[in-house]
């Protein structure tokens, strides 16, 4: 199969994890991040933090799926070959992992209080899982014209981001912010704990992402 940029993967492994891009803006972005989640459990916000880390844990979930695709197949969906300070798996750098928790945090807050509210005669939720995907998608577009994000066949592109990462992003957000606690919390806790396995064992014990 034709690829559009088969040396993007190459590129990517080379810098897998490794310190040497690092820069010291990564720390900066720690705390920035650090400080939206503490200000809203501060303010005990716990329905948009749930809906900030569901984003989250669902992206997390999509990079490692990611990285085995590049195993597996030799070529992930999209790598990240240059221009972040410290590229986690092939996919994702340090920036896109603090961005993503942050926009989901600040969208969760801009939800109508009433979520059977419908806008257009669609439900608010849905409408606005539908909007940010797409928003993200085509932001996406451009990213993928720059050296530091690539689309790797020629089929990936922003439809099929919108429609397999973006849309899960936000359904997933959206809609565990209207969750009872104990349903927020075990949505959260499987995620996080299929996540971290996954880390362990691909990354860590088999070297494989």
């Amino acid at each position: 199969m034709t690829l559009h940029n088969p040396e993007a993967t190459e590129a990517a492994l080379s810098i897998l994890r490794s310190g040497e891009p690092f820069q010291w803006y990564v720390v900066t972005f720690l705390a920035l991040s650090l400080y939206a989640y503490i200000n809203e459990i501060s303010k005990k916000n716990w329905k948009v933090v749930a809906g900030g880390l569901s984003l989250y844990m669902v992206h997390w979930s999509v990079e490692i799926i990611n990285a085995l695709i590049q195993h597996f197949s030799g070529h992930a969906l999209w790598t990240v070959p240059t221009g972040t300070a410290f590229l986690i798996l092939v996919g994702v750098g340090i920036e896109i992992s603090f961005m993503f928790p942050v926009l989901a945090l600040t969208m969760c807050k801009l939800l109508p209080e009433d979520p059977r509210k419908k806008i257009w005669g669609i439900n608010n939720r849905l409408l606005l899982a539908l909007i940010n995907a797409a928003f993200v998608s085509i932001i996406e577009i451009f990213l993928a014209k720059t050296p530091a994000f690539v689309w790797v066949y020629p089929w990936w592109g922003s439809l099929t981001v919108f429609l397999t990462v973006y849309i899960p992003f936000f359904v997933a957000a959206f809609y565990v912010y209207d969750w009872e606690p104990a349903a927020q919390k075990r949505f959260l806790v499987t995620l996080a704990v299929i996540n971290a396995a996954a880390l362990v064992l691909f990354a860590g014990i088999l070297g494989w992402i």
